[in-house]
Formats: C-alpha cells, sequence, structure tokens
C-alpha cells in the first residue's frame, strides 16, 4: 500500500511539474531568435524593446498599441493607412510579446505606460502623438493620456479593453486561483488559443500570414506567462478613471467597435459614452474583435475621415 502511494505520489508530481517544465524547456527570445526581426531594439529600464517606424520622416507621430496576444504586426496594415496619410509611425511589442523581452512580475496598465514612456524617451518622442490602442492596448492608450495629457494631440481605440469585456470563464478561472491558475496556463491555454486562431484560418485578413504569426508566439519562454501577467493585472482593471481624465483634458477621442465582437462586446459604448460624452464612436457592421486585420479596409476609411490630419 506505502509503495502505490508512494508510486501515485510521484505520478502526481510529474502531473503537476510538467507544464512548468515544459515551459522552462522553450526557447528564450535570444538574439539569434531576433535575426528575421524588422525594425530596431532599444535597451530600456524594464529590458529590450522590438520598435518599427515607417511614413514620412517629418510627420507628425502616431504610435500604435497592440493587444494581449497579437505583437506589433497586428498593426501592418492600419500603419500603412496612416503613412499614407502623411504620419510618422511607431508600432512596438508590448514586453511578453513579439521580440520584446519577457520580463517577471506584474502586468498592470502603469508597467505598459511606463514601457511606452521610455521607448518614446528613447525615441525623442516628446508630444503631439496621435496615439491608438487594440483591445488591451486600448486600455494602455488612455492610461497614457490621462498620465500625460499635454502630450496626446488625439486618441483613437479598436475594440477597447477596460469597458467591460468577456474573456471567457476558463480565463476568468485561470487568472483569479493562483498556483492552480498557473498550472491551467501553462497546460491548456496554449492549445485553446491555437484552436480558436484555427478557426480563423479561412476569414478574410489584411495582415498576409497573422494566423501563423500569432500561434508561433507560442513557441517562446515566457510568451504564456506574460498573458497571465496581464490577464490578472492590466485586464482585471477598468478604464473609467482614464477615460473621465481624456474626457477632461478635452483630449479628441475616436472609438472604432466591432458589431459582432463576442470579446469585447459593442455595448461597452454606452458605458464609454457615460465617462466620456464627447467621445466620438462607430461600430462596424458584422466585424468580430479582430477589426485591425479582419475589417482593416473599413477601419482605414474610418481613420482617413475622422482623424485631424
Amino acid at each position: 500500500m506505502t509503495n502505490l502511494l508512494l508510486i501515485l505520489a510521484g505520478v502526481a508530481a510529474v502531473i503537476a511539474a510538467a507544464p512548468f517544465l515544459r515551459e522552462a524547456a522553450r526557447p528564450a527570445m535570444s538574439r539569434r531568435a531576433r535575426r528575421a526581426a524588422p525594425g530596431q531594439f532599444a535597451d530600456l529600464p524594464q529590458g529590450r524593446v522590438h520598435f518599427r517606424w515607417s511614413g514620412p520622416e517629418d510627420g507628425p507621430v502616431a504610435v500604435c498599441v497592440h493587444g494581449l496576444t497579437t505583437p506589433s504586426f497586428v498593426w501592418d496594415r492600419i500603419a500603412e493607412t496612416l503613412g499614407q496619410m502623411g504620419y510618422r509611425v511607431l508600432v512596438y511589442d508590448l514586453y511578453g510579446r513579439g521580440y520584446s523581452d519577457r520580463p517577471h512580475g506584474a502586468q498592470d496598465v502603469d508597467f505598459f505606460c511606463r514601457q511606452l514612456s521610455d521607448l518614446l524617451a528613447d525615441q525623442n518622442v516628446e508630444s503631439d502623438i496621435t496615439l491608438l490602442g487594440y483591445s488591451m492596448g486600448g486600455m494602455i492608450a488612455p492610461g497614457f493620456a490621462a498620465a500625460h495629457p499635454s502630450r496626446v494631440c488625439q486618441l483613437v481605440l479598436l475594440a477597447p479593453a477596460g469597458v467591460g469585456h468577456d474573456l471567457g470563464p476558463a480565463s476568468r478561472l485561470i487568472a483569479r486561483t493562483g498556483l492552480i491558475g498557473s498550472w491551467a496556463m501553462l497546460s491548456v491555454y496554449g492549445r485553446s488559443m491555437r484552436r480558436a486562431l484555427e478557426a480563423e484560418r479561412g476569414q478574410r485578413s489584411g495582415v498576409p500570414g497573422i494566423v501563423d504569426m500569432q500561434i508561433a508566439q507560442l513557441r517562446y519562454r515566457g510568451f504564456l506567462p506574460a498573458v497571465l501577467a496581464s490577464l490578472r493585472g492590466a485586464l482585471d482593471e477598468d478604464s473609467e478613471a482614464a477615460h473621465r481624465a481624456v474626457s477632461a483634458a478635452s483630449i479628441p477621442t475616436f472609438v472604432v467597435w466591432g458589431e459582432v465582437d463576442e470579446v469585447i462586446p459593442v455595448a461597452g459604448r454606452e458605458t464609454l459614452a457615460g465617462w466620456n460624452p464627447s467621445a466620438r464612436q462607430h461600430v462596424v457592421p458584422g466585424a468580430g474583435h479582430a477589426l485591425p486585420y479582419s475589417h482593416d479596409t473599413e477601419v482605414a476609411a474610418l481613420l482617413r475621415q475622422h482623424l485631424a490630419p
């Protein structure tokens, strides 16, 4: 009986440790992994950040902040449009995603605002910024604008989190159950993300190969822990104070929603209107959560119509 219990305990220990060992065995985001990276890198206080500039060098600056699991390539089509409009466009990878470093610790909105502030300082960008945020980036952008209202001249949000998002019961459970949640994150989240992305493979995308590029994120050590840290940090917050501050500072704000978005429901526009009554809002018919690439043509047309030159 004792031997059986020892065997069962050993099996349980192996099962418990397996996801953590598998994560530790993944390749790091190293110099070798970054050989194929476009753009440049900045060594900032919290780690190395991957970024790219595009558009005319003398244009007004537009900065694009991506979401929870989609690195900076999610902005490729929108950045192209902004460049055609005359903007000098900066896209970058949030910590834990793309080619940027994977620092340990909490990832709340303040953490990501520090990253953005450090990158702008490194690139000598001071003010008159048009700031765009998608999904979780739609929390970071108003957070930054609220903290630095004199630096942001206009704000664009696509399917912004922080106004009432629903990542599903599994994500909520993972985010709120400590070590068990961490185990579950490393055990099942990757498979769930891969299935969801494969379901998009036949859909139109303005960013070629985006499904494979997103799945490739799962290869590298630190991606899943970063997503978990954001679920427990930034995405456990709401953006009411930031939006009210943006409204008080009279920063022009344009918000685009997907009509059938199940992650960040369009009902959030009513909440946001209460926080920032002057914000202009638009709903893209038939669009889900993948606005920057599934409906990039419609979003591009809206930017041309609503963004100040």
